[in-house]
């Protein structure tokens, strides 16, 4: 979806013209993943992360909104953090077992377990509270 973002602004930049063996290597900026109701359990639910995904559609304006928040969690949290992405009108079957009823929806996942939510659109400064919350709380705390 942040690709599909990028491309609506115009942020894409022109395919290189430098020979792939002449550039200069540089890190790219991390995405957000994007998984599919097939790979769900196997990217999602089985990462030793915390794992925010981004259930979104294409026709919904708030998402494209949220997608860019995801994107700069996505930058921060590098390597703390599984960040994916979920188009809802492809995937149908996983936002049915979460129920997701609203668009943008973010869960917040830890071993598998849903451990917060965030419905609709929200400040970039919420998101990253929430993230650096779950990034300290324990898995016993959670279970308490």
């Amino acid at each position: 979806m942040f690709k599909n973002l990028l491309k609506t602004i115009g942020l894409v930049a022109e395919p290189p013209t430098v020979p792939p063996e002449d550039r200069p290597a540089h890190s790219a900026r991390p995405l957000p993943i994007d998984v599919t109701d097939a790979d769900f359990s196997s990217v999602i639910l089985q990462s030793g992360k915390l794992a925010i995904v981004d259930f979104w559609a294409d026709w919904c304006e708030p998402c494209h909104v949220i997608s860019a928040w995801v994107g700069f969690l996505a930058t921060e949290f590098q390597g703390q953090v599984l960040v994916a992405a979920l188009d809802v009108d492809e995937n149908p079957d996983t936002p049915n077992q979460y129920n997701i009823m609203g668009l943008p929806t973010l869960l917040f996942l830890r071993n598998g377990a849903e451990v917060d939510r965030v419905v609709g659109v929200t400040n970039y400064q919420e998101l990253k509270q929430k993230v650096e919350h779950w990034l300290v709380v324990t898995d016993a705390s959670i279970r308490s």
